[in-house]
């Protein structure tokens, strides 16, 4: 409420008494609104934590996958074979030949010139293949075209391919080709009114399988991919191995082994989500520190250090963490039973891996490194691999009802309180000034009226004094 004229009367400075007033009543809003900016960067913090347990979640849960352990390397001495991994697959050297390769079946008709029409009605029908919708019939009138009638095939027989291939003495053949490749997909076509004649098939367009042999065992596929003859392999060939000219064979030495890189990589990337978390949540417990080690003050209301000194939850949080490194792998199969047998430790207030010597010598022996990390669990849930242990427990973090949506959910409330007692604050002062305005316009009306009185007295009292000369 704005204060203008109040204090005329009474000659008060009225306006400065309200606003100094009001001003003393909204002083606990000071408080509230740093107590508020503290709680905003809490709820932003905690934001982060649940994100970096998250994907320390992820890195866990690679690490208790067999995929996570599977990663292999292929090497092909000859690009004309390929092979991908598509499931579990085990290292081994393959010798692969490519006899030949799948191929669709392509048919034509007789020659005749562009564009001559049919002059009789008739009905191709095409027979034997598996592929799309044969067999099929097609009818054609007098007036068709080898044009309209490819048109009346495609819209037809979804497993063919129908065209008109034209040659420059001014003759036409109606091209018919199976989508499909492999032996399957053989097809043959009658014409039961001879206006389309005979098709014929040339010997290199013939419908056939592609031929490979693996370690000297001959195996077909109706494509030039081989997708269940190898457990967790898929073989793709692009071209035959056999020269042609000297029928001498020359395959392709395909090696599968494992890369040691890829899980290192693996095991790199538990460690550095590891430390993320663990240093934002040194951070938000114990603040900043200056070479002294002494703590200093946040650099501004929005740097988190600090801002979970001595709270109960964080700071347990952060201490279970670290306790599941130092946990051992009792079901862990070999001699690696703790991350320090690997050469990682928690050393300096993060997790290193300090001793790379060992880690490389632990690659060794995959199934025993595997085991420290994957194992599994107990029925009573203990025994675990590091990782299995480190996943439940952030698993049961991340959980709608676990610690961090519970805390999360805390400051929340603790933010809305805040806000509601931010309102009252307010509301107290705009009563305050509402009431101080209507005492003073109050005061100010009595005070006129006393002035206006002693005015009029001190006229009479002049009046009378003048009368009586």
């Amino acid at each position: 409420m704005g204060i203008s004229s109040v204090g005329i009367g009474s000659g008060l400075n009225v306006s400065d008494i309200i606003t100094k007033m009001v001003g003393l009543q909204k002083q606990p809003l000071k408080g509230l609104q740093a107590k508020q900016q503290t709680i905003q960067t809490q709820i932003s913090t905690y934001a982060q934590i649940k994100s970096l347990t998250s994907t320390l979640a992820d890195a866990n849960a690679k690490l208790t996958r067999d995929s996570g352990w599977n990663s292999l390397t292929i090497n092909s001495s000859n690009p004309a074979v390929s092979m991908t991994v598509s499931g579990i697959a085990s290292t081994a050297t393959y010798d692969v030949s490519v006899q030949q390769l799948a191929r669709s079946q392509t048919s034509v008709s007789v020659a005749r010139p562009v564009d001559q029409k049919m002059g009789a009605a008739g009905t191709l029908t095409i027979q034997g293949t598996k592929s799309g919708s044969l067999p099929v019939e097609v009818k054609y009138d007098s007036s068709d075209t080898l044009t309209t009638l490819a048109t009346k095939i495609n819209e037809k027989a979804s497993g063919m391919q129908a065209l008109v291939m034209r040659d420059g003495a001014g003759n036409e053949q109606l091209v018919l080709r199976s989508k499909a490749t492999g032996k399957d997909a053989e097809f043959g076509v009658t014409d039961s009114g001879s206006a389309v004649g005979s098709f014929s098939t040339p010997a290199d367009q013939k419908a056939q399988d592609a031929l490979i042999k693996i370690n000297g065992v001959t195996q077909a596929s109706s494509t030039d991919n081989f997708d269940n003859v190898l457990p967790g392999l898929k073989i793709t060939v692009n071209q035959v191995t056999v020269d042609q000219a000297t029928q001498v064979d020359k395959p392709a030495r395909v090696s599968v082994t494992a890369d040691k890189e890829a899980t290192k990589k693996n095991i790199q990337d538990f460690v550095d989500a590891f430390n993320a978390l663990n240093d934002l949540l040194n951070k938000t417990t114990k603040g900043m520190r200056d070479e002294n080690g002494k703590t200093v003050a946040a650099a501004d209301d929005k740097d988190p250090s600090g801002v979970f000194q001595g709270d109960a939850a964080t700071v347990s949080l952060q201490n279970s963490l670290r306790s599941l490194l130092g946990g051992t792998a009792g079901n862990a199969s070999g001699s690696f039973k703790r991350l320090a047998d690997i050469g990682i430790e928690y050393k300096d207030g993060s997790l290193k891996i300090t001793k790379p010597e060992k880690l490389d010598k632990a690659m060794e022996s995959p199934e025993a490194l595997k085991s420290l990390f994957a194992a599994k669990a107990s029925g009573d849930g203990s025994g675990g691999g590091i990782s299995v242990g480190m996943k439940k427990f952030t698993d049961e973090l991340l959980a709608y009802d676990g610690t961090l949506n519970s805390k999360t959910d805390a400051l929340e409330l603790r933010k809305k309180n805040n806000l509601k007692d931010q309102d009252k604050v307010n509301e107290g002062a705009t009563t305050l000034e509402a009431k101080l305005t209507r005492q003073y316009s109050a005061l100010d009306s009595q005070m006129a009226s006393i002035t206006a009185l002693n005015t009029y007295m001190q006229n009479q009292i002049a009046a009378w004094n003048k009368s009586s000369r």
